[in-house]
């Protein structure tokens, strides 16, 4: 990307769909093994640049404008790691209303009415679609979001893509999509904790925890699949080794599954 990178770790997106890594289904890819699409697309974001001044629209806008065939935009970041002073814009700080709205992406002012938060690693974001957002540069996260990739562009600092033209702005979608309400905190908290399973996210479309771990816990598996990323550390999921960076798709069937660290171990995981 023009502002940084990301990997999509658990997708079945047309063209990037995930391809199993190993065992008998090796090389299959994810929607033949589940038998259709995945509910959800799990990235790693790493923000070289800051990205563009962008909202989603909800399943309602999606279908509306894009098609039967298209949902909405809800999502979350959990912060990995990030550089001193690196920061997020989430939310708007101030009332406007689409008139104003208008004017500041006229003239390159919109930043002045978001919300912006210096982040530290573990901190979250929960990301309704309508909410304007924007990851910063120093930013790593973990993204958990619904399985959609429709974007409304707002602002992008009057730079050129990677084709060397203006990147294409979306205007009047974000402006039909965007959720003029003003919150007085956007950031979700959190009480950390050892050893056991810490909810930080539960919406209609996903519920995501965050383990710390420095001895074995057992987690009883939900009717659906659960994604586990390592965040930090090593250890093993189910008896399959797992290392910082890397993304397991565990199946439901299994019922329940121990994850045991070697020496610690910091997992992130989400299902539908």
């Amino acid at each position: 990307m023009v502002w940084g990178w990301e990997s999509w770790e658990v997708s079945t997106y047309p063209n990037m769909e995930s391809e199993i890594a190993d065992g008998p289904m090796k090389g299959r890819p994810l929607s033949e093994v589940i038998g259709g699409e995945f509910p959800l697309l799990v990235k790693y974001i790493n923000a070289r640049e800051d990205l563009s001044i962008q909202v989603h629209p909800d399943d309602a806008m999606a279908k509306a404008k894009h098609g039967p065939g298209f949902r909405g935009k809800t999502e979350m970041w959990y912060v990995v790691d990030a550089a001193p002073g690196a920061s997020l814009y989430c939310g708007l700080k101030e009332k406007i209303g689409m008139e104003e709205y208008e004017r500041r992406v006229k003239d390159g002012t919109i930043t002045d009415v978001l919300d912006r938060y210096e982040v530290s690693p573990g901190d979250v974001f929960f990301l309704p679609a309508g909410r304007i957002h924007a990851i910063c540069s120093g930013c790593f996260l973990a993204e958990i979001q619904q399985t959609s990739d429709l974007t409304y562009r707002i602002w992008d600092y009057n730079r050129p893509g990677l084709d060397g033209k203006p990147r294409q702005l979306h205007t009047e979608l974000a402006k039909e999509a965007i959720d003029y309400t003003v919150l007085p905190d956007y950031q979700t908290r959190y009480t950390p904790a050892k050893d056991q399973e810490v909810v930080i996210v539960s919406c209609k479309y996903f519920t995501t925890s965050i383990f710390d771990l420095t001895k074995p816990v057992e987690k009883v598996l939900p009717d659906s699949y659960l994604v586990v990323m390592c965040l930090d550390g090593a250890g093993d999921v189910g008896g399959v080794p797992v290392k910082k960076g890397e993304t397991l798709l565990v199946p439901a069937s299994l019922g329940k599954v121990t994850f045991t660290p070697h020496g610690s171990m910091k997992l992130l995981t989400s299902h539908a």
